[in-house]
């Protein structure tokens, strides 16, 4: 029988400067060029000056704002997926949460908060009928950026990887004229990939894994192609089954899992309060599934839970490497 859930990795791994340290550094560098423009998800962006009220669309963007140094220029936030780990969540907690537990900001509630600069991780959430589209900010003086891992809702990234994400922790540092605290987090998160992948162990075949997200109505959500999860399981030396999924999150069914036959679920446990979000009741679902519940990685137990969003891209996913790896090797 095997279950491994591995959370206290975030806390442990790596050179962990505090985000105390980092906010000494809130201020700037004074080494940032404004105006500046830059081509974000396919739109020119204009910054003028460095954001000093910001509003973070979702948890893992105020996550990154908070590992950059500038978490109390946040002054607003919303989409809560996790708990915090403890090295930043009294930061956290500081900042006003505009949105319910697991729901979008509402564009009204963005533009109470009285923003210079609104950052989010998901094309969803900038729309009109949530958060507000890219264009209403822009036509209101407010520049945006939106992470290049989601520029179009749930498509695959040519590309996607770390190295694309350390390249919105630079840009996000040059926005707020923090380039030296961008590159030591670059830094610090290269190093936990390259710690963990020094201790992965290696097989004479890959196994096969199925990156388990979320449910909608009982049916999975899983991890396809030109995402995260994609490019940790390559660095791992595992077969993700849905790797030819049409987009990078993709709707399966359960006869597919079943088919596919993954030797390992990896768990994202969610506190959204969404049906079967938890990784305990994402095991309850699997068992108690007629055809999922006769896999040989249910009914060994053969399951990685980690926090939900290290599966999203952010400061969390590169802690992915070394949980993912540490239960992998337990599989012996």
């Amino acid at each position: 029988m095997f279950s491994v859930a591995v959370f206290a990795l975030a806390g442990c791994a790596g050179d962990r400067t505090s985000g105390a340290s980092r906010q000494e550094k809130a201020a700037g560098e004074g080494t940032t060029a404004y105006p500046f423009t830059i081509k974000n998800c396919g739109t020119d962006v204009t910054y003028k000056a460095a954001p000093q009220r910001v509003v973070t669309l979702n948890q893992t963007a105020a996550e990154i704002l908070i590992h950059l140094g500038v978490g109390d220029r946040i002054a607003g936030s919303g989409y809560e997926i996790d708990k915090m780990p403890d090295e930043i969540a009294g930061q956290y907690g500081k900042i006003p949460i505009l949105s319910a537990r697991g729901q979008q900001i509402k564009h009204e509630k963005v533009l109470e908060a009285q923003p210079d600069f609104v950052y989010g991780s998901f094309a969803s959430f900038f729309t009109p009928e949530q958060s507000g589209a890219r264009e209403q900010f822009h036509n209101l003086g407010v520049p945006t950026y939106l992470s290049e891992f989601d520029c179009t809702y749930h498509q695959s990234v040519a590309g996607a990887g770390f190295k694309l994400m350390y390249e919105e922790y630079r840009r996000l540092a040059k926005i707020f004229d923090v380039p030296a605290a961008g590159e030591k987090l670059v830094a610090e998160q290269q190093a936990v990939v390259d710690k963990a992948l020094g201790s992965a162990g290696k097989r004479n075949r890959p196994l096969k894994v199925m990156w388990f997200y979320s449910t909608l109505a009982g049916t999975p959500w899983a991890a396809g192609p030109g995402g995260l999860p994609q490019h940790i399981s390559e660095l791992l030396g595992v077969e993700n089954i849905f790797k030819d999924a049409s987009a990078k999150w993709a709707e399966v069914s359960w006869d597919e899992v079943a088919a596919r036959n993954p030797d390992v679920i990896i768990l994202a446990d969610l506190a959204r309060g969404e049906p079967n979000d938890t990784a305990r009741e994402k095991i309850d679902l699997l068992k108690k599934d007629p055809l999922a519940g006769k896999l040989g990685a249910v009914t060994g137990d053969r399951f990685i839970t980690i926090p939900g969003r290290y599966m999203d891209p952010g400061y969390g996913s590169v802690y992915a490497v070394p949980a993912v790896a540490e239960g992998l090797n337990r599989l012996r």
